[in-house]
């Protein structure tokens, strides 16, 4: 698999959990579940957040690729940003 096929696939897999987490109830309502026992804690607050949890979730996915810190801020943001502008792009009422 080549960095770009790496990268792409990268970006599907962030998008796609932190739309599960999110934005859904998960199978057999775990994430829901989940959410609710967080609360309004911290990570209940994060769960809640697309923009915020994106980033999070990027930089796991940057783990993925390298352990440079600069490589991982920047792979953190791409993923992030990506991640995003994909949510924009496939759900209209995304604000």
């Amino acid at each position: 698999m080549d960095a770009f096929e790496k990268y792409l696939l990268l970006l599907i897999a962030v998008w796609r959990v932190t739309h599960l987490i999110s934005m859904e109830d998960g199978p057999f309502d775990v994430v829901i579940k989940v959410r609710k026992l967080a609360g309004q804690s911290f990570f209940g607050k994060l769960m809640d957040c697309f923009y915020c949890l994106s980033v999070w979730i990027g930089l796991a996915a940057a783990f993925v690729v390298t352990l440079d810190v600069k490589e991982l801020i920047l792979l953190c943001l791409y993923y992030s940003g990506a991640s995003i502008l994909l949510e924009k792009i496939t759900n209209k009422n995304f604000q």
